[in-house]
């Protein structure tokens, strides 16, 4: 009884350092807010640019950790690379969906001045 709990032990720990390794690649977080083109000033257009800028290193960066992750592993599964992928294909997906969104407050901000 105490070999399967001590196996069981060991088990959880390796499942733990294996997740662990696999957290280092945290999801980018979009920036908060759109400023309004129709009344934002501009520092605060200039402070949203900046922080797409931020945004956009940050998915480069993710999608860089999850490639180096998988070499790191060795011999992947076709399931992990398939996760991979998808991941890296959120980050970038959602990237140009609030880069749009965005880049149409630009262009509505411009336009008044």
């Amino acid at each position: 009884m105490k070999t399967s709990v001590a196996i069981n032990l060991a088990a959880l720990a390796c499942l733990g350092f294996g997740l662990s390794a696999h957290a280092e690649c945290a999801f980018p977080k979009a920036p908060a807010t759109i400023p309004d083109g129709k009344s934002a000033a501009e520092p605060d257009m200039i402070a949203a640019m900046n922080a797409f800028k931020t945004y956009n290193e940050e998915v480069t960066a993710f999608a860089k950790c999850l490639d180096d992750e998988a070499s790191a592993g060795g011999a992947q599964s076709m399931a992990l690379k398939t996760m991979k992928t998808k991941k890296i294909n959120a980050a970038q997906e959602e990237l140009q969906a609030k880069a749009k969104l965005f880049n149409e407050q630009v262009r509505i901000f411009k336009a008044r001045g």
